[in-house]
């Protein structure tokens, strides 16, 4: 008899053998605050002991069209380790710790292989930073979706002491920014770049970057890197953080000032990597755009006082990231200025 929603376009075949390989690695994140059966149809885990007046934090993103060039290079365990750690810098801003993360992955037509190796990646971002990956959700949408091409998006659960909560309420005048180097572009701006890469560039994923030793592939899909173990020593130091993602410094910075204060970012202060010099000249892109939609070698910058400086630079030593001091917070209209001196 025919299997009328196999016709339609829909396996459930496909999905049981999804489900049993998600399973295995699901099973290999879970912590001891971790409840309930694998494959239920809600994640549990339980809130630590120890927390006086915990407060949940909670963020969901996705990786935007980063997924095609995953699609292109057959490489798909990256974008969802990409996933994790952009939700855990996310959370990272407001001083929560992870606590559990659940995974939305949709396609046109479900092949396990594709689905697992997208699952290792959001299970090896999981076990990175001892959080529980406590549930998801796989849909074949035919309909919806062109063959081979699939979204992915997540939610995080975090926690943190409510008298400990960064709001960006601490900041003010003549406290310092410290910015962290990215890992290329982490998960914004791909509209843009993979136009200018294969379009105006003519470049296959295979070929050589311009400017680097690697693959286009390999540059494009650098995982977005997660903060976690450079900034948690010193969350205490902290007087806010920005995660720099879609808006550029500008559009994340502004978002943890008060009325009054004004960050001036010195805009000679770090070097850009190669990725960003060949989007600018290949793409004729103006710096001012290049500025919005791209995080420019910056992907998270924290707001410290002058005498927590030394502190926060020797933590990212420490955590081999590089970090570069680069501006100042004033008094002023709130928003953001780059100083091109």
């Amino acid at each position: 008899m025919t299997d009328r929603y196999a016709a339609a376009g829909v396996r459930l075949d496909a999905a049981e053998e999804a489900k049993r390989r998600i399973g295995e690695l699901v099973r290999a994140t879970r912590t001891p605050l971790a409840l309930g059966r694998i494959g239920a149809f809600g994640g549990m885990v339980r809130v630590p002991e120890g927390y006086r007046k915990p407060v949940l934090v909670m963020s969901s993103d996705g990786v935007g069209t980063k997924v095609l060039v995953a699609a292109a290079a057959g490489v798909h365990d990256t974008v969802g380790e990409d996933l994790v750690n952009h939700s855990v810098n996310d959370i990272l801003v407001h001083g929560a710790k992870p606590l559990a993360f659940l995974d939305y992955f949709a396609t046109g037509s479900l092949v396990p292989e594709v689905a697992a190796a997208i699952v290792t990646g959001i299970a090896r971002g999981c076990r990175a930073h001892d959080m529980t990956l406590a549930g998801g959700e796989t849909a074949q949408l035919p309909d919806l979706y062109a063959p081979g091409h699939y979204d992915l998006a997540g939610t995080i659960v975090g926690i943190v002491e409510e008298d400990e909560a960064m709001h960006g309420d601490r900041v003010r005048r003549g406290d310092l920014l410290i910015g962290y180097a990215s890992n290329g572009l982490h998960t914004n701006g791909y509209t843009l770049a993979r136009q200018i890469v294969f379009e105006r560039l003519q470049l296959g994923v295979h070929d050589p970057f311009p400017e680097t030793d690697r693959s286009v592939a390999e540059v494009l899909l650098a995982v977005h890197r997660s903060y976690a173990s450079v900034v948690t020593p010193v969350l205490r130091r902290l007087h806010a953080l920005a995660h720099i993602t879609g808006g550029g410094i500008a559009g994340n910075l502004v978002r943890v000032l008060p009325e009054g204060c004004e960050a001036v970012v010195d805009a000679g202060s770090w070097p850009w990597a190669p990725v960003f010099r060949v989007l600018t000249r290949a793409g004729k892109v103006s710096i001012d755009e290049m500025r919005r939609v791209f995080n420019l070698g910056i992907g998270m910058i924290a707001v410290v006082a002058r005498d927590d400086v030394d502190a926060v630079v020797q933590a990212a030593q420490r955590a081999k990231i590089p970090a570069w001091m680069i501006g100042e917070v004033h008094a002023g209209k709130t928003g953001v200025r780059f100083d091109e001196r």
